[in-house]
């Protein structure tokens, strides 16, 4: 040991490329068409407004989700107040409202907040 100081730490193994995962996206009346009747996978999409308490509540809900279900399901969310053309277009009279596309036509509404596990157990027909 004359003086010199020696690393003994190993060099990190390398990282494995990642793919971000999937999020809750926006659309509009002016993208609906694209972003969700022409969609490959089925679509939920929330009908939300930025004063709807039960909405923010199910954020998160639908943030999960759309991370545990990329390349299943995609999940998108729409402002009934800032676009009302899609949101008269499909009856939605309440928020939260979910509606889950497939194939460019409307197969399932539900309307409410609720937990992640009882939104799945209404989803599975889809997710299946």
């Amino acid at each position: 040991m004359n003086g010199e100081t020696r690393s003994t730490t190993t060099p990190a193994a390398p990282v494995a490329p990642t793919t971000p995962a999937a999020t809750v996206t926006g659309t509009s009346d002016a993208d609906f068409a694209a972003d969700v009747l022409a969609a490959g996978p089925p679509v939920l999409v929330q009908f939300t407004a930025v004063w709807c308490g039960p909405c923010r509540q199910l954020k998160p809900v639908l943030a999960a989700l759309a991370a545990e279900e990329a390349g299943r399901l995609r999940v998108v969310e729409i402002d009934v107040d800032h676009n009302p053309a899609t949101t008269a277009r499909y009856g939605v009279l309440a928020t939260p409202t979910l509606m889950v596309f497939q194939a460019g036509e409307p197969v399932k509404s539900l309307v409410g907040a609720r937990p992640k596990r009882r939104l799945r157990q209404e989803l599975a027909d889809v997710l299946d």
